[in-house]
């Protein structure tokens, strides 16, 4: 009966049925057999068949992927060893700031009510909380944006993370090196990320920058993901953020019992999307590209001072 709405791997054991009980049970009772739709579900569950939806566990491998991870390693050891930078920087998942839904759940004698739908017309804005996490102190600063997430705007951030007079300091402080993810608004793509790069770190502070992105798809292993933003996600689950004031101290009351320590910064400065680059810009960049995995790895130097 089943036979023609079996689909799947015939060189494998993944089979499917295509249809729902219900059409196999109306489908037998064209056949003159009285049985409903619980009963085929029974026979279904003795042929080894189950209801199941798609399941995310399968991760696109590149060739380099492996590589990159080693690389990654040793150079994120070099420079903490010699006393360099070293931080992982990444945009956390936008929100919307008003009366909405927050996922999780908190203890509470009542369950806080919000609004039925998240109409983005009902918001009070949209918060791009751009994160920078210093991997030898321990510690965060997120920087909350209320325009857009640019290239422009992340390498703002991170030079408002280096000028910042409060933030621990290093031995040496003439290189930096980031870890960041492939994709997002710090993309290995974007030309336009190198060039924000060059401008608004190398040259503003005389600084040379390697970058290092993670593969495609393996986002979860920069270490923000997993010390700094699954910890705020934690704090302020089942909590909605009706304001920006809201959704900074949740942000800058999240810690471990690592020690880890956050700091929040509201960026009311406009960021424009879909700026293009001139071709100047492009050629005056001061890039050097590694030799291992070039796309994904590469130094940006300054610009010697003139005179």
């Amino acid at each position: 009966m089943i036979d023609d709405e079996i689909a799947g791997d015939p060189m494998s054991d993944r089979k499917w049925v295509r249809q729902s009980l219900v059409y196999l049970a109306q489908a037998l009772a064209k056949r003159r057999y009285r049985i409903g739709p619980t009963t085929v579900r029974r026979l279904l569950k003795k042929l080894d068949y189950g209801l199941f939806g798609n399941r995310q566990s399968l991760t696109p491998r590149h060739a380099d992927r492996g590589r990159q991870f080693r690389f990654i390693r040793r150079v994120r050891k070099l420079f903490m060893a010699t006393g360099y930078p070293v931080i992982s920087v990444d945009t956390k998942k936008k929100e919307l700031i008003g009366n909405f839904k927050n996922a999780g759940r908190d203890w509470s004698q009542a369950p806080i009510k919000v609004n039925t739908h998240d109409f983005g017309s009902d918001a009070i804005g949209r918060a791009a909380p751009y994160g920078i996490y210093d991997l030898a102190h321990n510690q965060g600063y997120v920087y909350v944006g209320a325009s857009c997430d640019t290239p422009a705007f992340a390498a703002y951030a991170i030079a408002q993370w280096w000028q910042d007079p409060h933030r621990p300091r290093f031995a040496h402080e003439d290189k930096l090196l980031i870890l960041c993810d492939a994709g997002g608004s710090n993309s290995c793509r974007y030309w336009q990320w190198k060039i924000q790069v060059q401008q608004q770190l190398a040259d503003q502070f005389g600084i040379e920058v390697m970058v290092c992105h993670y593969p495609t798809g393996a986002s979860k292993w920069n270490p923000i993901e997993h010390r700094l933003f699954s910890e705020i996600s934690k704090n302020w689950a089942g909590k909605p953020l009706r304001t920006f004031q809201t959704m900074l101290n949740y942000i800058q009351d999240t810690t471990t019992k690592a020690g880890l320590t956050v700091k929040a910064f509201l960026i009311e400065r406009v960021f424009e999307k879909g700026l293009k680059y001139v071709m100047q810009e492009r050629e005056n960049l001061n890039l050097q590209r590694c030799r291992t995995c070039p796309t994904w790895n590469y130094i940006i130097k300054p610009h010697a001072c003139p005179g």
